[in-house]
């Protein structure tokens, strides 16, 4: 979700870096702030990252996409490379109107194409590379019935390549998050993930470890509070509910996108992005940690 000049000016000023934590055994690896000489870099709001952790894929809620080299010293992130950003097209190829460029959820299929979700005017819109137009996928019933400003916000592919969405919001506290899944002919609702408040969802990845993982973020008036959960998925069902990671408010901005790997020592990374909301004393954040390493049986 975009936030609002003056809510995301307040996190801005309070959102001061703090030697946070997480309240579980996720291990902060590194905390880059990204450089802001690159056009139109800013917003961000969705990430893929390469098997390897070397090459990433960033979307700014403004309609760009941007792809990068990371170079790393041991398990820290050194630098960033950044390749010149290319503007979202639409269906006849024109790059999208700032009215149609709300995109927040990323995913990338194992051949390549990207799938973007956005949040306004509530569309899934698929590019087989960066300077395709884009191809509109069949709606889903609900996308209409969608809060405004609150549409799907996050984006996941499994191994079998369906595509699955979430919405930020799903209408009251206590009722769950619906996850709407496209199986290439139409869409479906997979199932629903419990919503535990103050928490909304704001990006979604699947693991090396086959478990479906949420960020989810918490605006508490003087910054920021993350979470991710991971869940098990069996057919229509989710399990083993697991929150892996916990950070405090203000302990890192406002990070909406999420991708997961498996590093070589067979660890767990979580990377994710921050919108900085194109204020200039915001900085955007790449924040990466490790899990414990999993069992062979855990990966695939």
């Amino acid at each position: 979700m975009r936030l609002g000049p003056a809510i995301a000016l307040i996190a801005a000023l309070g959102a001061a870096p703090l030697a946070a934590e997480p309240k579980d055994t996720a291990r902060l690896l590194s905390d880059w702030s990204l450089p802001r000489d690159i056009e139109g870099l800013g917003g961000l709001s969705g990430l893929e990252i390469s098997d390897d952790g070397t090459r990433l894929t960033a979307l700014s809620d403004r309609g760009m996409l941007f792809r990068g080299t990371v170079q790393r010293d041991g398990d820290r992130i050194a630098s960033v490379t950044f390749d010149a950003g290319t503007r979202l097209r639409g269906g006849n190829g024109n790059p999208l109107l700032e009215g149609l460029a709300d995109a927040e959820g990323l995913g990338i299929a194992r051949d390549g194409t990207l799938y973007v979700s956005f949040e306004n005017l509530t569309r899934v819109l698929s590019y087989a590379g960066t300077m395709a137009k884009g191809t509109r996928l069949p709606d889903a019933p609900a996308f209409a019935r969608m809060q405004l400003n609150s549409g799907p916000e996050a984006l996941a592919i499994d191994d079998a390549g369906r595509i699955y969405v979430m919405p930020e919001r799903s209408g009251h506290v206590k009722r769950p998050f619906p996850v709407y899944r496209y199986d290439g002919t139409g869409w479906s609702q997979a199932f629903a993930i419990p919503r535990h408040p103050p928490y909304l969802p704001v990006g979604a990845d699947f693991g090396p470890d086959g478990r479906l993982y949420l960020l989810e973020r918490h605006f508490a008036g003087l910054g920021f509070a993350s979470r991710v959960r991971a869940f098990e998925i069996s057919g229509s069902r989710i399990t083993a509910e697991e929150t892996v990671l916990e950070t405090p408010v203000g302990a890192y901005g406002n990070l909406e996108g999420l991708a997961v790997w498996q590093d070589a020592a067979g660890a767990i990374r979580l990377t994710m992005i921050s919108d900085d909301n194109f204020i200039p004393f915001q900085a955007s954040q790449i924040v990466e940690f490790a899990l414990p390493l999993a069992s062979p049986a855990q990966t695939h």
